[in-house]
């Protein structure tokens, strides 16, 4: 059930994603056509910020949930505000003249607070189904991430189909050209939204019983006073090293999604521009690209799963994991490098598109790598009281670095010479890969102490239990909780 909602919300939400940028450099066309006609470096500049606070919002609702609301209201509050986000973005232009910069801003902002109750909540809760010391939550949050992915494959194609059949042939300057639909791929986008909330209405009740009805700090309240405990410190020494540790990995994956998301931005550009999409006489829509991440992850982290739970006491541990993820990710970057170097500083020499195909495939390695483990590294570490916040926190580094790759990407420059583009490209691929593979040296030798923090939260044959037996008889006074 939780695997069909967010695969719905995710839909959505890659959806617009696929076409924002796209929207946003479009033409403003004679009749009052449907591209805000903004520079690629705008037009990523604002990417960048709006995918950032996608990221950041999560922390207030998070917080939200945690003490007030609860989970399970926060995802209906978050979901229908998003599905109110979209359907302003899918207002076409002839019914508001003159605002329709105003629109689409309000649309985006309700997106972004929709988000933020949603986002950390969802995922939350699949941490909740699993009790602690049970090792089956890995191979559960892969198979979660199956869900997202599963959306993303689905918008990718489903927005292209919206914006290519409600488009239509418009004569601008005695030349007749194509005019993309971008609304009727917004308003696509808010349908997603609106079946993951009857999935949620209907069946959450049903299959998570009271999971994510009680505020999360109500519910550790009420254990702690059944059981006749009372804290003397916020936070216990076991806790805090815990928390250090999702701190510094938090660093790494700033590096590894500030990379990972040129997808939406420059990747999308570049794809649009400078990419050789023919298949004999069928032209592959842009959009269709963007789908490549997800379908690699709905084909291959089961695959990635299996590995883990087959190496046994061999498989690498969550910091190990990381620096592998970037990597892969560094892998992809040469990939990208290579399509920049076939053309050769023409840009009338299109790349071909087996280059685009390289990068994705080893961007989503680096992802199922990363992301997913990153997602249950946080419910293993994170105090039950602070579940939802600390995972609104691990969104803060995933904000952060949307922003950051916002600004890389924009350093394409602002509609210059398209050779200028192509070095800036370039250049900005090449760091790119470089601080990946920078950074996944250094992570790799700090592994083994990052472990120690964790306090046995990853060992196979200790139990939290133990784990505080062992901690107490060292300080006399500690707890951790499994919980994200």
């Amino acid at each position: 059930m939780l695997f069909t909602t967010e695969l719905w919300e995710r839909f959505s939400y890659y959806a617009m994603r696929a076409i924002l940028v796209l929207y946003l450099v479009d033409r403003v066309q004679s009749d009052g056509g449907h591209g805000l006609g903004w520079t690629q470096a705008e037009a990523l500049s604002l990417y960048g910020t709006f995918t950032g606070l996608v990221y950041l919002t999560p922390l207030i609702g998070g917080w939200l949930a945690d003490n007030v609301l609860g989970q399970r209201k926060a995802i209906y509050f978050g979901g229908a505000l998003m599905a109110a986000g979209q359907f302003l973005l899918a207002a076409p232009h002839s019914w508001i003249p003159g605002l329709e910069a105003t629109v689409f801003y309000i649309g985006l902002g309700t997106l972004i607070l929709g988000n933020g109750l949603f986002k950390p909540n969802i995922s939350t809760m699949v941490g909740d189904l699993y009790e602690e010391g049970d090792h089956r939550r890995d191979g559960a949050f892969t198979i979660f991430y199956m869900g997202i992915n599963l959306g993303a494959a689905l918008s990718g194609f489903i927005v292209a189909w919206a914006y290519t059949t409600f488009g239509y042939a418009s004569v601008v300057n005695g030349e007749e050209v194509f005019v993309n639909n971008w609304q009727a791929g917004f308003f696509c986008a808010g349908v997603g939204m609106i079946f993951s909330l009857i999935i949620q209405f209907l069946f959450a009740q049903k299959y998570l019983g009271d999971i994510g009805r009680v505020p999360a700090a109500k519910l550790e309240k009420q254990k702690a006073q059944e059981k006749g405990e009372e804290r003397k410190e916020p936070l216990t020494k076991v806790e805090r090293d815990r928390i250090k540790v999702i701190m510094v990995m938090g660093l790494f994956t700033i590096i590894f999604w500030a990379g990972f998301e040129q997808a939406g931005g420059l990747m999308n550009l570049f794809t649009n521009e400078f990419t050789d999409r023919m298949v004999g006489s069928f032209e592959v829509p842009t959009t269709w690209f963007q789908s490549l991440n997800a379908i690699f992850i709905v084909l291959f982290a089961p695959v990635i799963a299996s590995i883990w739970i087959r190496l046994g006491k061999n498989e690498p541990n969550s910091p190990v994991k990381f620096a592998l993820g970037l990597f892969l990710l560094a892998i992809g970057f040469l990939f990208m490098i290579g399509a920049v170097m076939q053309m050769g500083g023409d840009a009338s020499v299109k790349s071909s598109m087996w280059w685009l195909v390289g990068a994705y495939f080893f961007h989503t390695m680096g992802e199922l790598c990363l992301s997913p483990i990153g997602l249950s590294m946080v419910t293993k570490l994170a105090p039950l009281r602070i579940a939802s916040l600390m995972m609104g926190a691990w969104f803060l580094f995933v904000a952060a670095a949307n922003k950051i790759g916002g600004v890389v990407g924009s350093f394409i420059g602002h509609g210059g010479e398209k050779e200028e583009q192509l070095a800036n490209a370039m250049a900005i691929f090449s760091g790119i890969a470089i601080t990946a593979a920078f950074s996944g040296v250094v992570l790799y030798f700090m592994a083994d102490k990052l472990v120690d923090w964790m306090h046995g939260a990853e060992s196979k044959h200790q139990t939290e239990a133990e784990a505080l037996e062992s901690e107490i008889a060292v300080t006399a006074e500690h707890e951790a909780i499994i919980k994200r």
